[in-house]
């Protein structure tokens, strides 16, 4: 045969050739590799046999070696061993079965190893060791098919771990798996589903091309329902380390989608932390021992108070300690510090906390000795006409004396003294009539304060102008409000009386509403009228509780003039942190990408491991062959030579198209033979 030839034939058939090839490929070598001989077909016997069908092939095949003294250890001997152990216990015997588990196969090349060139009975017998109880007795939130199934698809989250009470790598998991669950107490769910809930079990494991139930890491496995999830299309399975921070960080991060608290040294807590995350916010900071990452639940505080607090960690070193105490007071650590206002004494509280305790923490301490008025704050701190005072729905009249100015060195000092008179007005009158430097407390002042019908407050008065220069519009109110024009600032202090008429409430209740304007207008209706006052006098704290008890006292007894006039909105600040952001963003793109290429490798491995590809390819190849004989031996028709010379021109084929029907008889006639043309003249008088 010519080269030309086999080239020629070699090119028809390549596409066939190829699909066989890769068909005996998959046969002989990939399909026996992903699917090796079970311990059913080492001991002779069909598959999912019986205990009693596993002994008699077990004692029939030891016979002859048990005969033959001068016997070796070999590979297959050990196999037989393996597989009459693990399949005559009864759990072992279940993870095989069902989920295809068998963790404790290295033990076979293991015994090989240490016992080559030994006889049979040299061997350390039994090859498994039976299983531990401890790890039934240690479980704890067991989980049944019917408390699942009552349980999902609500607004928490759950981990969940899938275990056997076989298995020695989920014994030797359960200390750290304890530890886990208390760390998500009080974020997510924990649980634990043992084997024998084999429906269960089966729906929280993959699937193989065949059908089995499998867990693609063995035992144990975490298995996450992010909030809402209800079927199997939305489980998250983990697949790294089963370390307490790995688990804890990946839940954390992924699940729950809680931001990341970052590590700062003596060096950077101040320029990096400190100093940019922003006047307003109390600034938390955890130090550690171990330097892993954050709690969950210290992560779901700085989600839940992004906008009171920012967060921080530092790792505790003893050579750092004399640092540490004359900065925060901080003794040793774990401990937690809460910084407030410049120039106030932090708080620090000592030794390990949990999710509760550190709650309560926050409540107490999320905002500053003297908070900032903002948007989030306002409702809260009854410094808002739209709401109600600090003390109750039910009180008439309250007060919120506000300290306004642009950030400044005098701001500070003034927000210093008015912190000072917040805490005269609410110490204990006992107290202050022992102290011989006390000032003198109005008892309206004073009670006002405790009863929580006087609020201070400070506002930034270059961010929120709008509302600063609404209650203080006049010339000098220019070197508190906006923005800075000169090197003058001057913080300005004001009180403001909301009185409420419940009266006209209840009328507004009643209104019927007639368009979704009047609705809208009903939303942004101060329903409390407003006085404002503005002190003029010096920075003294005796004249300014002076001053604020006699406006006190006046707006209690006095039918004072007021207005409704609808105030200006305070402008909200930036959502989450930068530094949170930051690091969500992240730890998002790598993880997108991280899924991506893991996705595609599972994807070959599970294709390549499915035993329907070989007889596919050799199905495909034997049609490709068929479709190419078929092809060859087919007969051709012969060609007609066309008698046309050339093809019709376009009026023709537009002729064709628009005649309908065969022509008329007079031209499709033949003319007879004795026919004879007439000729004519060219002139008609001829």
């Amino acid at each position: 045969m010519e080269p030309s030839t086999m080239a020629s034939l070699l090119k028809r058939y390549s596409v066939p050739l190829t699909l066989l090839s890769m068909a005996v490929f998959f046969q002989l070598i990939v399909t026996p590799s992903v699917f090796p001989r079970s311990h059913y077909d080492v001991l002779g016997i069909p598959r999912y046999g019986s205990v009693e069908e596993v002994r008699e092939a077990y004692e029939r095949l030891s016979s002859k070696w048990n005969s033959d003294e001068e016997a070796t250890v070999t590979e297959e001997y050990v196999k037989i061993r393996y597989a009459f152990e693990l399949l005559t216990n009864p759990l072992f015997k279940r993870d095989y079965d069902v989920f295809g588990i068998d963790e404790k196969l290295h033990v076979v090349k293991k015994v090989v190893e240490s016992n080559m060139g030994k006889r049979f009975s040299e061997v350390n017998l039994p090859l498994l060791s039976a299983s531990s109880p401890d790890l039934v007795d240690d479980a704890f939130d067991e989980l049944t098919y019917e408390e699942f199934y009552s349980t999902i698809g609500n607004t928490s989250s759950w981990l969940i771990q899938v275990y056997s009470a076989g298995s020695d790598n989920c014994a030797q998991f359960s200390s750290n798996w304890r530890r886990i669950a208390r760390l998500l107490d009080g974020v997510a769910s924990t649980g634990m589903v043992e084997l024998g809930e084999s429906k269960l079990a089966a729906y929280l494991a993959e699937r193989k091309s065949t059908g089995q139930p499998f867990f693609r890491n063995g035992l144990p496995s975490l298995v996450a329902l992010p909030p809402g999830c209800r079927n199997s299309d939305c489980l998250v399975r983990y697949q790294g380390e089963l370390s307490v921070d790995a688990v804890t960080d990946w839940f954390a991060t992924y699940i729950l989608g809680l931001p990341r608290i970052l590590y700062y040294s003596k060096e950077t807590l101040g320029p990096n932390f400190i100093a940019k995350s922003g006047l307003h916010k109390v600034k938390v900071i955890c130090f550690s021992r171990s330097g892993e990452r954050a709690a969950p639940f210290l992560r779901q505080a700085a989600k839940d108070y992004w906008a009171y607090a920012s967060f921080a960690l530092v790792l505790w070193r003893e050579e750092e300690s004399s640092v540490w105490w004359n900065s925060f007071e901080v003794e040793s650590a774990p401990a937690i510090v809460f910084l407030k206002d410049p120039g106030v004494k932090p708080v620090a509280f000592h030794g390990a906390i949990n999710s509760s305790s550190f709650s309560s923490m926050m409540e107490r301490n999320k905002m500053q000795d003297l908070p900032q008025l903002r948007s989030v704050t306002s409702m809260e701190m009854g410094c808002d006409a739209r709401g109600f005072s600090r003390a109750g729905n039910d009180i008439t009249t309250w007060y919120c004396v506000i300290l306004a100015g642009r950030p400044s060195q005098e701001l500070t000092k003034m927000r210093e003294t008015v912190r000072n008179v917040q805490a005269i007005l609410s110490s204990d009158e006992k107290s202050s009539a022992n102290n011989k430097d006390a000032i003198s407390v109005p008892p309206k002042a004073s009670a006002a304060s405790k009863e929580k019908r006087l609020t201070f407050t400070w506002l930034d008065g270059e961010l929120q102008k709008k509302y600063c220069f609404f209650y203080l519009h006049s010339e000098s109110s220019y070197e508190t409000c906006g923005p800075r024009r000169d090197l003058t600032d001057v913080p300005l202090l004001f009180i403001v009386r909301y009185k409420r008429n419940f009266t006209k409430d209840e009328t507004n209740v009643k209104r019927k509403l007639q368009t979704m304007w009047d609705m809208y207008k009903e939303d942004n209706e101060n329903l409390a009228s407003q006085l404002v006052a503005r002190y003029n006098g010096s920075g003294g704290i005796p004249e300014i509780i002076k001053w604020l008890s006699q406006i006190i006292d006046d707006g209690d007894s006095k039918d004072l003039p007021f207005y409704r006039v609808e105030t200006p909105e305070l402008i909200p600040e930036d959502g989450d942190p930068m530094w949170s952001k930051g690091a969500q963003r992240i730890v998002s793109t790598s993880k997108s990408m991280r899924q991506r290429v893991s996705s595609i490798i599972t994807g070959l491995h599970d294709w390549m491991g499915d035993p329907r590809v070989g007889p596919i390819l050799l199905l495909s190849a034997l049609l490709s062959f068929g479709g190419i004989y078929l092809q060859k031996v087919q007969p051709t028709q012969p060609i007609q030579p066309s008698t046309e010379e050339k093809p019709p021109n376009k009026k023709s084929r537009t002729r064709s198209k628009i005649d309908n029907g065969p022509p008329p008889p007079s031209m499709t006639d033949h003319a007879p033979t004795d026919a004879r043309q007439w000729e004519f003249s060219d002139s008609d008088s001829e």
